[in-house]
């Protein structure tokens, strides 16, 4: 069997810790509950899944390089809570006393170091579970790296990625791309939801045979693909996880 890396994606942990929990509060009135939620998660999650070698990854405060490809990068997200602001450096202690190396890197998001660790740990021949709630991490699964979401219990290898999402690991960016991903404020092809994602890419086998055939993509779904052809090759670099 070969050894296990669990990667934990941190960002995704902080806001579930977040809402999941109550309003607690030190005597002193400091804000509390996102703590607690995250030791109980962290701890559970060892217990669940013991491995050799892992790592928790936060997002560094500040722009990252896909602001700089879009300005408009994540443009409409309400700031952090700032009870929340406030557990960011007290969760980062705890988890690191906890035993767990925390990773950030400045100017990439979590998602893209996860994918690097991932890349690196599958090819010196471990395999890797992420655990996170972000469906765009799909794009990393391999027979190596499978994903995991504690709050569903729902894992994904690359078989239940296509049960899941209608199109295997390799084409996620792919149906991202054609989505758009409202969360992160990348625009899709307008009117085009999972389900119509999933039918295109497996009518037409990829993002480019799509853009291929756009000129037979009847109705309202065909004419918004055809005035977002220009657009998609730049969606398509926003939702790709960079693995280098």
């Amino acid at each position: 069997m070969k050894p296990l890396m669990l990667l934990v994606d941190g960002s995704s942990y902080l806001y579930r810790a977040f809402h999941a929990m109550p309003d607690l509060r030190s005597p002193a009135g400091f804000p509390t509950g996102a703590v607690h939620g995250m030791v109980a998660m962290m701890k559970r999650l060892r217990e669940q899944y013991p491995a050799e070698h892992a790592a928790c990854v936060f997002d560094a405060p500040g722009p990252t390089f896909r602001d700089e490809w879009y300005p408009d990068y994540k443009g409409h997200r309400a700031p952090m809570p700032e009870p929340l602001v406030q557990q960011i450096e007290p969760i980062h202690e705890v988890v690191r006393l906890l035993g767990w190396p925390v990773l950030q890197v400045g100017g990439i998001e979590a998602d893209d170091v996860i994918g690097t660790l991932a890349r690196q740990a599958s090819a010196s021949g471990h395999r890797v579970l992420i655990s996170t709630g972000d469906k765009d991490l799909a794009q990393l699964v391999t027979p190596d790296v499978g994903l995991v979401n504690t709050m569903s219990n729902e894992s994904l290898d690359e078989a239940g990625v296509l049960a899941k999402f209608g199109v295997p690991p390799e084409r996620i960016i792919d149906y991202l791309t054609l989505m758009g991903d409202a969360v992160d404020n990348v625009p899709g092809v307008e009117k085009v939801g999972p389900k119509t994602a999933a039918k295109l890419i497996q009518q037409y086998g990829s993002l480019e045979g799509v853009m291929a055939h756009a000129d037979e993509v009847k109705g309202v779904v065909g004419e918004n693909l055809r005035k977002a052809l220009d657009w998609l090759p730049t969606g398509r670099t926003l939702v790709t996880v960079k693995c280098d």
